[in-house]
């Protein structure tokens, strides 16, 4: 009677396991040759704005991210000292860290736009995935996130509500384009690069800015004191003012940007 069980035990055994063997293979067949979902279009947008066409008076819009961290006063004090305009995109974490610089925009209005970077500095993407290393909303409700607790921290913080955004990574997908837009906002791409992420030298830093051509957006970073990128900054804003830009924010002057950014 043993062997007879044992021997059932056995052969029981042996089926189960080549059926559980052929399953996977099988599913893993099927989704090898099933076709992937395929990664959504980003897109990184320019903007550019109107030109003054006027020889020798090139009209530049100077935008800054303030990200996290702290306040890079290097850049600060240059736009207050030398009366440069300027349009700064803050983050709620941002805000939330740095009050001194934030009274120091406020009581400069004639100076500073300030507009809405987001939240947590997040990716307004709405696919999960990771951009350079930064994980994007994920969703369409996330990338709502995103957008309205920038402008509520803002609010909050005593600044007029936000009428531009600007994502982190200035990295989008079309879908979000069409969110974020839904919503109100324009949305600010750039036309030059100015400081690579806070990541380059000094010297590049500044010979990219100083180079800015008239109808230009410049975008750069004023959250990394401890960076040479601000150091470079600094200088081209002092070079672009002696060679008799006008410099104007976003607010002040008629913009374009592709992918429906502003339509």
């Amino acid at each position: 009677m043993n062997r007879i069980l044992l021997a059932s035990a056995f052969l029981l055994t042996t089926i189960s396991a080549a059926f559980a063997d052929g399953i996977p293979s099988a599913v893993r067949a099927a989704v090898g040759s099933a076709p992937k979902a395929p990664a959504p279009k980003l897109v990184e947008p320019h903007l550019h704005i109107a030109r003054s066409n006027i020889a020798g008076h090139a009209r530049i819009a100077l935008t800054f991210d303030a990200c996290t961290g702290q306040a890079d006063e290097r850049i600060l004090s240059t736009l207050v000292r030398e009366r440069i305009p300027a349009t700064i995109f803050v983050t709620a974490r941002w805000l939330k860290h740095n009050p001194a610089a934030l009274a120091v925009f406020v009581q400069n209005p004639d100076l500073f736009e300030l507009e809405n970077h987001g939240q947590n500095h997040i990716p307004a993407v709405d696919t999960p995935m990771l951009i350079y290393g930064i994980a994007s909303a994920g969703s369409p409700q996330a990338v709502r996130q995103e957008v309205e607790g920038g402008a509520a921290a803002m609010v909050a913080a005593g600044i007029p509500a936000p009428h531009w955004f600007r994502g982190s990574t200035a990295k989008y997908d079309l879908s979000a384009i069409g969110e974020i837009r839904a919503m109100g906002y324009r949305i600010a791409g750039y036309s030059v690069n100015g400081d690579g992420g806070s990541l380059l030298g000094a010297g590049i830093t500044e010979k990219r800015i100083a180079s800015a051509k008239d109808g230009a957006v410049v975008i750069s970073h004023i959250n990394q004191p401890t960076h040479a990128a601000g150091e470079g900054v600094a200088k081209a804003l002092v070079d672009l003012k002696a060679k008799g830009t006008q410099f104007v924010r976003l607010e002040d002057v008629e913009d374009t940007g592709d992918d429906k950014t502003t339509e």
